[in-house]
């Protein structure tokens, strides 16, 4: 009799610790599958915050405006395209309209948009940027703060300066010629755009 009772009590024992070893695997597995979907709902808005970005980018707000067709291409033709989709920045661009490439003696646009120049380019047009948020009233600020004008390093390295001609703003590279700002504060993602109606070059050195 004790016998059998025992076994009894061996088998309830047995199914009782069965039973709470199945409880604590099922909430394990609760707790995983909450968790996973946790991480997949943290990817899925990371990935729709990367495509509002991307969606509203220097570059997707440049791909957008017709006249910086030709800024566009020469932003592919420099591999930089992505660099203004994809990097969070802040840069400002002092973009060129195609007017403005028009001025550029066409020998030497053909020259630079050859894939072998891609380098030559990129160095051209980085220096239309700067690794910095500005707005025509910041810049117009930093004028009147420098007593008429404004020196400031680009992403190529080189420098710009900024002054007023009345109540424009225009911008002088390193050879002395300029370029005026036409429309301001463009606002993207990962930065500010301009547009401005002529091409800068740094000095030859």
């Amino acid at each position: 009799m004790k016998s059998k009772f025992l076994l009894i009590l061996l088998a309830a024992f047995a199914f009782s610790f069965t039973s709470c070893e199945d409880n604590k695997k099922k909430e394990e597995e609760k707790a995983q599958m909450e968790q996973e979907e946790a991480e997949r709902q943290a990817e899925m808005e990371a990935e729709k915050e990367s495509m509002e970005m991307e969606s509203n980018s220097i570059a997707a707000k440049a791909m957008a405006t017709d006249s910086l067709s030709t800024l566009v291409s020469a932003l592919k033709n420099a591999e930089l395209a992505t660099t203004f989709t994809e990097d969070e920045g802040p840069y400002t661009v002092f973009a060129p309209t195609n007017s403005a490439f028009e001025k550029v003696d066409k020998a030497t646009l053909d020259e630079l948009m050859k894939s072998e120049n891609k380098d030559q380019l990129a160095g051209v047009l980085k220096y239309h940027v700067v690794d910095k948020e500005i707005t025509a009233s910041d810049l117009s600020q930093m004028i009147e703060d420098g007593d008429g004008e404004v020196t400031f390093a680009t992403m190529e390295g080189a420098e710009l300066t900024a002054m007023k001609d009345g109540d424009n703003i225009v911008l002088k590279d390193g050879n002395g010629n300029t370029a005026t700002i036409i429309a301001t504060d463009i606002e993207a993602s990962n930065g500010m755009v301009h547009l401005i109606d002529g091409v800068v070059m740094k000095k030859a050195s």
